[in-house]
């Protein structure tokens, strides 16, 4: 694949192939899920939710030390039910994801609302364009989508190693985008942001130690944070602005848009990084319990220092 390319879905005879038979049979069980009155599937998602967290015990071990070190002060019951519902969301982030690619914007209308889409519209406005840090909630596909109805960006993307799922994955993106870029494509990157497009963007993964920092995020002193943030900033010259994409108790999904985030120490990796982190905690806070916390966030560390993982975890 060519990484400096825009990246648009292709269907070929080769996804008909007898290997992929069982990708087809399960993609079309997701959407026939997601026919369902919303109160079904909320119940088939946190059913499969508390189910998997029986099944998964690497995942579920990782989760737990992952609140352990960031929310030391908590304790083990208040983290424990963080945990649970963790779970909950990751069943429903399942189904979430059957939402986002196969709703009509009609239905998802009825389920949705965002709050602070002005924040965006301003900057949009004016021709600048904007960095939307995407922190990875499990509803962040369904809230990319929500947020794209009105506002369609371009998408930052990991090709999938299957490829019935990498076309299905990028036809349901395209919903809600005007094109997708490789996640390498750093110079397509900086063209959007200079073009006064909205890029979406998600610095708040463990990505190893090439191209990144520690700085603090939460009670844990060095966590590895990309330096891609501020490669796009100081190139790019685009608004930050952060958003959480929230399942309320009732069923709803409100997409929060803060205000752009000002001061972004431009000239300094580190503190770029301990900024970058800061907004990050402010977003995971909004609802932490349908934040990511089975990546292994902090499987990277400073040379001679002690994993932050036991074995049994490590090696999930």
């Amino acid at each position: 694949m060519n990484h400096n390319q825009e990246i648009h879905p292709n269907f070929t005879k080769r996804l008909l192939h007898p290997r992929y038979w069982l990708t087809w049979f399960a993609i079309s069980i997701l959407y026939l899920i997601v026919l369902l009155p919303y109160p079904m599937i909320y119940q088939l998602g946190k059913g499969l939710g508390l189910l998997s967290m029986r099944l998964i015990g690497k995942r579920k071990e990782t989760a737990r030390q992952n609140l352990k070190l960031c929310f030391p002060e908590k304790t083990d019951q208040e983290r424990d039910k963080i945990l649970r519902d963790n779970f909950i969301s990751t069943g429903l982030a399942i189904f979430e994801t059957g939402m986002a690619w196969f709703w009509s914007d009609k239905r998802l209308a009825k389920h949705s609302s965002i709050v602070g889409d002005s924040h965006i519209t301003q900057i949009q406005q004016s021709g600048q364009g904007v960095l939307l840090i995407g922190i990875h909630f499990l509803t962040l596909e369904l809230g990319a989508r929500i947020l794209g109805m009105s506002h369609p960006g371009v998408g930052v993307y990991r090709p999938n190693d299957n490829p019935v799922m990498d076309y299905v994955q990028l036809k349901g993106r395209l919903k809600s985008n005007k094109y997708m870029l490789d996640r390498y494509n750093t110079k397509g990157m900086i063209r959007a942001l200079k073009n006064g497009e909205l890029l979406w963007y998600a610095p708040d993964h463990d990505y190893g130690p090439k191209n990144s920092v520690f700085a603090p995020l939460f009670a844990v002193e060095k966590a590895a944070t990309t330096i891609g943030t501020r490669i796009l900033v100081k190139l790019g010259q685009p608004a930050i602005i952060p958003f959480t994409p929230k399942r309320e108790k009732n069923g709803h999904y409100t997409v929060y848009v803060t205000p752009e985030l000002k001061g972004y120490p431009i000239d300094d990796d580190v503190q770029a990084a301990t900024f970058m982190n800061k907004a990050i905690e402010q977003e995971i806070l909004q609802a932490p319990e349908q934040y990511m916390w089975l990546h292994r966030r902090f499987k990277t560390r400073p040379k001679g220092e002690a994993p932050l993982y036991t074995d049994k975890v490590q090696s999930d």
